[in-house]
């Protein structure tokens, strides 16, 4: 028998997860197709914070999008963790921001007063000693740093298997060779092992977006950052808090393991685990929390993020083609956005229109053909 679908989401990230998760909401069946597993990419090995206040485009043309997003999942946690039977451990957390040189300070003071405008953040500046008391075996060597509370985190690879399993979505293993349609619709994805007929399409593909370029002849500028983090194991009391500084980051989960990292590099789709890299990563370790600096390696993690040129996602409609949408090039945000993406574009798929300020994230800002 032939396969159909309402919707064919193409990814299993946490982007297409979410699109599947809200169109579920409005009664709209769909198939994510997937060939290495859901969550199993960027999606599962993202640090999983949640900050809406920094970043790329933070202040700036992500700001507005980015507080939506995490108002939603704050909103969302409690429905979406009986819905789906998997707690993705959303929760807030306390950070500190470390100034080692002095040019580091002066930013560091600007968003601590930001932040701490902000209604539900806390954030202030501290001195060396006052960091020392909030966690002593930070180094000695630092200028200060920057508190903040107010933040929250989650489980990525959990929490896209939450949007999956609560959209009761199909799962499709298979890699797709390519669309096909007419009248400017796309009635069948193209599998290497079948095919799967369709009323619409998302293309949620994350860095691997520019291979429906082909396919759809338009411009769809997506490209991957690796990005690698080490799980380390530390003796001793669990870390309370995100500490970063120096270009090296901790993030301590609920599990006693540290993942620390988090590196930017532009090597195509490279997978691989660098030794390299690795020394890299536990060097800035050293620096800001010596223990860490050659404490036990647990795992070791390499993923790629789906960037644009302006650092900004892709979403809604592609030019051109009456029922195909995308949903991706979230970026280092993609955990963050996830679900302002999900409901956005299944607004616009079933209303033709959404609440969220995604007016400068539409396809339609790159070149729309590739001719």
């Amino acid at each position: 028998m032939a396969e159909t679908t309402e919707v064919a989401i193409i990814g299993g990230g946490a982007a297409g997860c979410a699109v599947a998760y809200y169109l579920a909401k409005s009664r709209v069946r769909s198939t994510i197709i997937e060939r290495e597993g859901v969550g199993n990419q960027a999606s599962g090995n993202a640090a999983g914070g949640l900050n809406p206040l920094t970043g790329i485009g933070i202040p700036g043309p992500l700001a507005a999008f980015g507080w939506e997003c995490f108002q939603l999942h704050a909103e969302l946690y409690q429905g979406l963790k009986d819905e789906s039977g998997i707690d993705y451990q959303h929760r807030t957390v306390g950070k500190i921001d470390l100034a080692l040189e002095e040019s580091d300070i002066d930013g560091l003071k600007e968003t601590a007063l930001r932040m701490d405008a902000v209604e539900g953040f806390e954030a202030h500046w501290m001195e060396p000693d006052e960091v020392a008391k909030l966690e002593p075996r930070i180094s000695t060597s630092i200028l200060g740093g920057m508190y903040d509370h107010g933040n929250t985190a989650a489980d990525s690879h959990k929490l896209t298997n939450a949007f999956a399993t609560a959209a009761g979505t199909t799962i499709r293993e298979g890699n797709v060779q390519g669309l096909e349609g007419n009248g400017g619709k796309i009635d069948r994805v193209i599998l290497d092992d079948g095919e799967i007929s369709c009323g619409q399409v998302v293309m949620a593909m994350g860095p691997w977006s520019r291979r429906a370029e082909s396919w759809l002849d338009i411009y769809i500028p997506v490209d991957p950052l690796k990005g690698e983090i080490l799980r380390l194991e530390l003796e001793g009391d669990r870390i309370q808090y995100d500490i970063s500084g120096g270009g090296a980051s901790i993030y301590p989960k609920l599990d006693g393991l540290n993942w620390c990292g988090t590196t930017e590099d532009w090597n195509g789709f490279d997978r691989e685990n660098s030794q390299e890299v690795a020394k890299q990563i536990r060097k800035r370790l050293a620096r800001i929390f010596p223990a860490l600096g050659d404490a036990k390696l647990a795992k070791h993690t390499t993923c790629l993020r789906p960037v644009t040129p302006d650092w900004l996602p892709v979403l809604g409609q592609a030019p051109g083609w009456e029922n195909v949408y995308l949903a991706t090039g979230a970026g280092k945000k993609g955990i963050l956005l996830a679900p302002g993406i999900g409901k956005s574009v299944a607004d616009l798929m079933t209303t033709g229109e959404t609440t969220l300020s995604v007016q400068g994230y539409f396809p339609e800002r790159f070149a729309t053909n590739l001719a």
